[in-house]
């Protein structure tokens, strides 16, 4: 390869971002030039948006277990907020709670940035703060670089690198305007996203209700009325303070208000839900050093599988710039974590093998799917199927077709089997729940189809087109019997 100014450079200084660093250092015995670039100065490194480090703030034990034990970075109080144990799904008449043990934190969002900063300079990672990125540089259908501005001297940011690494999240401007010929999707489906929004309060304790506010579980509220296409969130992050949000899918969302003659905004419903919160009283953002700017804020999250290609010459994506939050939940940073973990594995590979071709850079597409993305497009189908339901559907299914092997499956983030369908059989009541039972049992098998393909994902960039034809046929057939 020519000479270049860094070996990797680190588009994003987010989560994912810094932990792709910290891992290529780690992988590399600290002897490659790596850059991490970022937009915001050093003091607000990684800050999502312009209100904050917005997100839901949850991950599992698991996930950071996997970071923990493969490139030796730990995280603890107070980057670690507060642990959990579970989390429990409440059905819309509150009648049904499903428990999903497993261990599990709530990160400051805010100090999470710095830990990564200080873990990642003490490998020899350099950070260049305050760039705004632009647009990668090509040359000879290979990425060999970034460009943008410099913010700090308003000039032109150009640096070359032997492989870019892309963390900059679902808007990705690299990613969207990537102009070369690769397979890697560049822009996401409209249903594909959902829009977020959540504070983060201290409060007084008004009463106890366990099904509105529990100090060790996250609490997930399913409804229709109250979040179109997606759930309310009431996370912990200590005895009477909180992370509490709605997620919605803005199309549903959008035919909810027409369908009530309303035209009320996401600020608007998670205003309301905090509102009808029974525990939560006298709620004051959170304004301390450590959570300072960062108390309300609204975002957008990808929930659908994984970019189909994660990879092309020169270039990889991670993290939410990939699509990786979890379909069912929109939880990016578990799948974050394992990734970012990976690439940086990975990526040093390459470059130790003087090729950072597509092909040599294959083995991430492969390596991320064996140890996570299998699962996720039977999770696609899943989550379209939900949001179609009524609440009295959603009720019933909770009450009657959850079994704890489903509850299980649900907790490794896999797709339930819904074997209690076929127990109840001819005593399901009502038309609809037996489409229902129907359509619980057929996504079931669609997801063993996927997970079967995905185990089969191509070994090399040759057999890919045929690999993701076979895809979509299964998705665009579940679609539409879901649509139908």
């Amino acid at each position: 390869m020519p000479e270049t100014d860094y070996d990797i450079i680190v588009a994003g200084g987010g989560l994912a971002g810094m932990i792709v660093a910290s891992s290529a250092a780690y992988f590399s015995n600290e002897s490659l030039r790596i850059l991490v670039v970022d937009r915001n100065p050093l003091l607000l490194v990684g800050k999502k948006t312009m209100t904050g480090w917005i997100c839901g703030d949850a991950v599992g034990k698991k996930s950071v277990d996997y970071m923990s034990k493969r490139i030796g970075i730990n995280w603890e109080y107070p980057e670690v907020e507060h642990p959990v144990k579970g989390v429990i799904a409440y059905s819309p008449d509150h009648k049904t709670a499903v428990t999903f043990d497993g261990e599990g934190y709530m990160l400051n969002r805010k100090l999470l940035p710095q830990k990564q900063l200080e873990d990642a300079t003490k490998r020899g990672v350099h950070v260049r703060d305050r760039v705004a990125l632009r647009s990668a540089i090509l040359e000879n259908n290979s990425v060999v670089g970034v460009e943008g501005e410099d913010l700090t001297n308003k000039c032109v940011f150009r640096r070359s690198a032997k492989l870019v690494i892309d963390c900059t999240g679902v808007t990705s401007v690299l990613r969207t305007n990537l102009r070369m010929k690769s397979f890697i999707q560049t822009k996401i489906d409209r249903d594909d996203l959902e829009a977020t929004g959540r504070y983060i309060f201290n409060f007084d304790i008004a009463t106890k209700e366990d099904t509105f506010f529990h100090p060790d579980y996250c609490i997930i509220h399913l409804d229709q009325e109250l979040a179109p296409g997606g759930y309310g969130w009431v996370f912990p992050k200590g005895e009477t303070k909180v992370n509490i949000g709605v997620g919605v899918q803005p199309r549903a969302f959008d035919l909810r208000n027409r369908e009530m003659g309303i035209r009320r905004d996401l600020k608007m419903l998670i205003d309301e839900y905090v509102r009808n919160n029974p525990v939560i009283s006298n709620p004051r953002l959170a304004e301390s050093e450590v959570d300072d700017g960062n108390g309300w804020g609204t975002w957008q999250v990808s929930v659908r599988r994984q970019n189909d290609c994660m990879v092309a010459n020169g270039y990889m994506v991670v993290g939410d710039a990939a699509w990786m939050p979890k379909p069912l939940d929109a939880g990016g940073i578990g799948p974050a974590i394992i990734a970012a973990t990976i690439a940086g594995r990975d990526a040093v590979e390459a470059i130790q093998a003087n090729d950072t071709s597509e092909r040599t850079l294959w083995k991430y597409n492969k390596d991320y799917v064996n140890d996570y993305g299998y699962k996720t497009a039977g999770l696609e189908v899943f989550r379209r199927m939900l949001q179609g339901l009524t609440n009295e559907q959603i009720d019933y299914g909770m009450k009657h077709f959850l079994s704890k092997m489903d509850v299980e499956k649900i907790t490794n983030g896999e797709h339930p089997e819904f074997s209690a369908v076929d127990k109840l059989g001819m005593f399901i009541r009502g038309a609809l729940n037996k489409e229902l039972a129907e359509n619980l049992k057929w996504t079931a098998c669609t997801n063993e189809r996927l997970v079967e393909h995905y185990h089969n994902y191509p070994d090399d960039p040759e057999h890919f087109l045929d690999w993701q034809k076979n895809l979509h046929d299964i998705l665009n057939e579940s679609y539409a019997k879901l649509s139908g």
